[in-house]
């Protein structure tokens, strides 16, 4: 496709600032919180993750799709991303097990994409401004019309949006004959979670987000999994959500959140969450296992965390992880139980692998029950 073939595409913030660029040749227009990915690599498991459900990717490597897709790169039952936003798009693919080209892949999902931004304005513009609702159109809308469309757009504060990609049935993951049962609640897990399990001799029974403790026990599970997932944590409170979280903290049975997982067994103990300014996402993010004293380069995506006073005040709690950028708590644990969470990916695909171990840690754990 010729750079001269394809349609102009706009992008409008919320405070009204416009960027343009050019359609990958896919018409609409798309909305949600714009939020910038450091990866250099990685593309389809960003897409796929559900906890950027809602949310407009803007990659601030130079190229994608110049690696295609693959079936095994998938985090999910499909494209969660609203919208896609980066600097050069590669209709042609290179790597020998590709599967397809990406834009044959965005085409089936009919997922907005512009190209040829100015991505280093715009994720600087985020990163001095926070991040913020966007629509992005490649349809031809006039901008005074999609200046009025993204103020209808809902804040990300205080949205919920776990029940949107969370499994509506159980279903099982793994071998049934591993040494290790888990229930694992979903909120929006990532396969490559379930994946890690299974790798360590794990059983994996998954269910909806709304499930009961009476039902994640009926398992009979080794260990319970609390995983990550999209929007903000403080609005699953009022889904009954928090109550359930708690039951399983007062229980004896080895725990394990991951991101939304981490901020929902804070809440359920009194320590709150915030909306960060512009979040951590990416693949080179620094980490400091507290406990260990070693450090660790972490996959992310968030923006929301715990309050870290909230933490330190709290008699049940002690700090495991911290982010070494700004300070925030990337980890916790309970002192007297088998609990801990990390805000951060420790199953990243396709890296770093540094936080992998916590999968042992967990596993340990329930082997600890024998």
């Amino acid at each position: 496709m010729e750079y001269n073939q394809r349609d102009t595409a706009v992008i409008v913030l919320k405070d009204g600032t416009v960027f343009y660029g050019k359609s990958v040749g896919i018409k609409g227009t798309a909305y949600g919180e714009i939020c910038f990915n450091t990866g250099m690599t990685g593309y389809q498991e960003i897409f796929t993750d559900p906890s950027y459900y809602g949310q407009i990717m803007l990659s601030t490597t130079a190229h994608i799709g110049n690696y295609g897709v693959n079936v095994d790169e998938v985090d999910s039952d499909g494209i969660k991303i609203a919208g896609l936003v980066c600097k050069n798009f590669s209709y042609n693919h290179s790597r020998a097990n590709s599967e397809s080209d990406l834009f044959d892949y965005l085409d089936k999902h009919q997922l907005v994409a512009i190209s040829d931004v100015d991505t280093r304005a715009l994720t600087a513009y985020i990163r001095d401004n926070g991040a913020m609702n966007a629509v992005i159109s490649t349809d031809g809308k006039p901008i005074d019309e999609l200046r009025e469309l993204v103020k209808e757009v809902p804040s990300m504060d205080g949205l919920e949006l776990a029940s949107k990609v969370s499994t509506k049935e159980a279903y099982f993951f793994g071998d049934e004959n591993a040494t290790y049962k888990v229930s694992a609640l979903d909120f929006g897990i990532k396969t490559n979670i379930l994946r890690c399990l299974a790798e360590r001799d794990c059983y994996v029974k998954v269910y909806p987000y709304n499930s009961s403790y009476e039902e994640l026990l009926a398992f009979n599970p080794d260990g319970i999994f609390l995983s990550n997932g999209p929007g903000d944590p403080s609005a699953l409170g009022k889904l009954g959500v928090l109550p359930v979280v708690e039951s399983i903290l007062g229980g004896d049975l080895p725990v394990f959140g991951i991101c939304l997982g981490h901020q929902l067994i804070g809440l359920s103990k009194g320590i709150n969450t915030f909306k960060m300014f512009s979040g951590h996402r990416g693949v080179n993010h620094p980490i400091l296992n507290t406990i260990s004293g070693k450090g660790e380069i972490t996959s992310q995506n968030h923006g929301f965390a715990v309050i870290k006073e909230d933490v330190l005040e709290h008699a049940e709690f002690e700090i495991s992880h911290l982010h070494l950028n700004d300070g925030t708590v990337a980890g916790m644990q309970m002192k007297d139980k088998d609990v801990f969470s990390v805000q951060y990916h420790p199953e990243s695909s396709p890296g770093p692998h540094d936080s992998r171990y916590l999968f042992d840690q967990f596993v340990s754990n329930m082997g600890k029950k024998e």
